[in-house]
């Protein structure tokens, strides 16, 4: 019998383990280590304006599914930079974030910016930036590596162009700065 402490001492520390174990053939593991929990599911989502069925929570309902008809997508109307952010109710080291794309017109998130921080001014689209979406294939999920960067809202904006901006899901995983994890800092 093989016991393994790894998943469930890095659980205390608020990291997610996701193991791909099949069978004994442990050692050709695949081990993806997503620091904190989808801090998104809890928080507060909005956007600039609304298209048809498309509210802002909808995109951190937890569903992945890609199609808007489906209703899992938040949706803008067609204007200069538009915008969506959610607000994670308190301070986060945001570690990463994970978009997944509407499957019909995914080139729409292209040049799409991710920015994490604790202003709203401009509805939070001027402060830090995570990462550009350069392009993110129809229906997929992409990750991008925020490295611990601070913030209570996360926004996705499209600078500087009129379109309309579709999200289908956006999962931030972090840690609160008040946890115990970084009490030392």
């Amino acid at each position: 019998m093989r016991v393994f402490f790894l998943p469930s001492f890095l659980h205390l520390l608020g990291l997610t383990v996701l193991a791909d174990c099949q069978g004994e053939n442990y050692p050709g593991n695949l081990w993806e280590f997503s620091p904190g929990e989808n801090v998104a599911l809890k928080g507060k989502a909005t956007l600039s304006d609304l298209y048809g069925h498309g509210i802002a929570y909808n995109a951190i309902d937890g569903n992945r599914d890609g199609i808007y008809d489906h209703g899992s997508c938040a949706h803008t109307k067609v204007h200069l930079s538009p915008w969506w952010r959610v607000d994670l109710l308190q301070k986060y080291k945001v570690f990463s974030v994970i978009i997944t794309t509407e499957v019909r017109v995914p080139e729409r998130l292209d040049g799409a910016e991710i920015r994490i921080g604790n202003s709203l001014v401009d509805n939070g689209v001027n402060n830090p930036r995570c990462d550009i979406i350069s392009s993110i294939p129809a229906g997929f999920s992409v990750t991008y590596e925020c490295n611990g960067m601070e913030g209570r809202y996360v926004t996705v904006v499209i600078p500087g162009r009129i379109e309309h901006l579709i999200l289908c899901e956006v999962e931030v995983y972090g840690l609160p700065l008040s946890s115990t994890f970084f009490s030392n800092n």
